[in-house]
């Protein structure tokens, strides 16, 4: 396991880990379509095309992929924890939204332009060759909009869509994010926040 020190992160993440350990184990491993093995207690979740074991009721986490971004990401660690918590397996009908149409999008749509939206589209829309590569060299599928685009699984049946613009002389690089249409019976728009600065840091990481 990769430790992890960050103070502002610290304080919420040790109040999941006490949520943690209230958990049912056995109706959140059903609610969540996850394995759980009794014996070990240990979950197997998959998150962003890796499989991770996670212990209960102390929580720890280990994966035998060291690529895995969550084993060096407190936000990544406390999502895994929230979907055991709260989240629920599901499948979209095909259709994708941004994240303004979901619930309370209008509410928090500034964080997610500023954290997810213009991080996004200056990472990348100036880089569009260097984030074709790192579509690549994930399971990711790539789409054919705007400039360059892709679309992530998260988690099993909760895709993400990255659609990136190139800046030119008169205007600056753009992006778009959209979300299967079920994430909001899983993912409050503080989570989806989440998955979308997750999904650019290791997007990012791959350039």
């Amino acid at each position: 396991m990769r430790l992890v020190e960050n103070h502002k992160e610290g304080v919420p993440f040790e109040h999941y880990k006490g949520e943690f350990r209230k958990l049912a184990p056995r109706e959140a491993a059903e609610r969540c379509a996850v394995p759980f093995d009794e014996e070990k207690g240990v979950f197997t979740v998959r998150f962003l095309y890796v499989d991770y074991e996670i212990a209960w009721p102390e929580f720890a986490i280990a994966s035998a992929s060291q690529e895995g971004i969550a084993l060096g990401s407190l936000p990544a660690q406390m999502l895994i924890m929230r979907y055991l918590l709260e989240g629920r397996a599901s499948r979209g009908t095909g259709a994708f939204l941004p994240y303004r149409e979901m619930p309370w999008g209008e509410v928090y749509l500034k964080p997610f332009t500023g954290r997810c939206l213009n991080r996004a589209a200056f990472t990348f829309g100036t880089r569009l060759e260097a984030f074709r590569r790192a579509i690549e060299s994930m399971p990711a599928i790539a789409l054919g909009k705007g400039d360059a685009s892709c679309q992530i699984e998260m988690f099993p049946g909760y895709d993400v869509r990255l659609i990136v613009w190139e800046g030119d002389d008169e205007f600056p690089p753009n992006a778009q994010i959209l979300f299967s249409d079920n994430f909001p019976q899983a993912f409050s728009a503080e989570d989806r926040t989440v998955v979308g600065d997750l999904m650019i840091s290791e997007l990012k990481r791959r350039l």
